[in-house]
């Protein structure tokens, strides 16, 4: 049977609707209490309210796209539910049409909003996230760099395969483009030794590090001294603090140039690959929470009302979120392969959705 398109827009609207409606009420809260906690963290600073509450809105789309997901199951639930109780569901079951034409448009939208998600929200989120980052930096942790330099100093790598550069500086400044106390170890291929330069400081410039009274030391352990000495590099100011940020930083077009980036300096890249893969699997991930709000929504009447469904629907959220922190520890550390580690909580939740709506559906 041929269904009109305009049952399909109604529905899909409707999806929408849900899941927008909870969506905000996420975002209002979320906003909330992340001004409560920043108040707290900037308690005794001097720090004015209008700052913080500014932190607390570049913070949001970043803390609004974690929540997205349990949007779309919730907003499923809601809309669902509501069709239910309103007879319009039965109505349209009873004209013939099966679950699954009844969770089409539902799935479009879910999809859409995953892939507008992946490719359009995250370079907002990422930039304003990085704002918020150097806010952070400067208001909570008195730090006037976002570089996490440790108490034995800064260390970079740089290079490809056939030669290397191990960076070691005492201290930063101006956001990695100065280090001071500065110790270079160079690398050739397979990780032969080359050579070391001590200088008192290097300045990052176009394509070069510029040392400055740098002592170069051959094989032979003979040093030779330069009041200037370049040090050819593909780094940047960017790709420098890139390397100390969290994948979140970073937007979806960026992600791949910097994991091959990495990889070629020889940098384990599974955080941004296991990030970047979670995104290439994001729709695929809201299919799956409609699925799951369908199995649930849709027996309304079984599972004895709305308080018991959204309690159900609660439950398998979060367990699909601490499934995905599973795998995604293991992807990290290499346990598990990474395009594994960022399938797995969709593919399953899919498969248990499906199982159920199969088993309403069909007995």
């Amino acid at each position: 049977m041929s269904w009109s398109w305009t049952l399909y827009r109604y529905i899909g609207r409707q999806f929408l609707l849900g899941v927008g409606i909870v969506f905000a009420s996420f975002a209002f809260l979320s906003l909330s209490i992340d001004i409560v906690d920043l108040f707290n963290q900037t308690a005794g600073k001097h720090v004015s309210s209008s700052v913080v509450i500014g932190m607390a809105l570049l913070q949001l789309p970043d803390l609004c796209l974690k929540l997205l997901p349990f949007a779309v199951l919730l907003g499923g639930v809601f809309t669902f539910v509501r069709l239910s109780r309103s007879q319009e569901l039965i109505a349209v079951r009873a004209a013939g049409l099966s679950a699954w034409n009844l969770l089409a448009p539902a799935l479009a939208v879910a999809v859409t909003l995953g892939v507008f998600a992946a490719l359009a929200f995250t370079p907002f989120s990422a930039l304003l996230l990085q704002r918020f980052a150097g806010l952070e930096a400067r208001y909570i942790h008195d730090q006037p760099s976002q570089l996490a330099v440790s108490r034995n100093g800064l260390w970079l790598r740089q290079g490809n395969r056939e030669q290397q550069s191990v960076i070691h500086a005492l201290r930063v400044s101006q956001q990695g483009v100065r280090l001071d106390d500065v110790i270079v170890f160079l690398y050739g291929a397979e990780d032969a030794f080359r050579g070391r330069i001590d200088a008192a400081s290097a300045a990052l410039q176009p394509g070069v590090w510029l040392l400055r009274d740098a002592w170069i030391s051959g094989v032979d352990g003979h040093p030779v001294h330069r009041a200037n000495y370049e040090l050819s590099t593909s780094l940047t100011p960017s790709r420098i603090q890139e390397s100390f940020a969290s994948p979140d930083t970073m937007s979806f077009w960026d992600l791949p140039g910097f994991i091959l980036n990495a990889r070629q300096a020889g940098f384990s890249a599974n955080r941004y690959e296991l990030y970047f893969d979670s995104l290439l699997v994001m729709p695929a991930l809201f299919a799956a929470m409609v699925f799951m709000a369908a199995s649930f929504s849709l027996r309304l009447s079984r599972l004895g009302g709305m308080g018991r469904v959204v309690l159900y629907s609660a439950l398998c959220g979060f367990g699909i979120y601490f499934l995905g922190d599973v795998t995604q520890a293991l992807g990290i550390s290499g346990i598990l392969p990474v395009p594994l580690a960022a399938a797995a909580p969709a593919s399953a939740a899919i498969l248990l959705g499906m199982s159920l709506v199969f088993h309403q559906e069909d007995g």
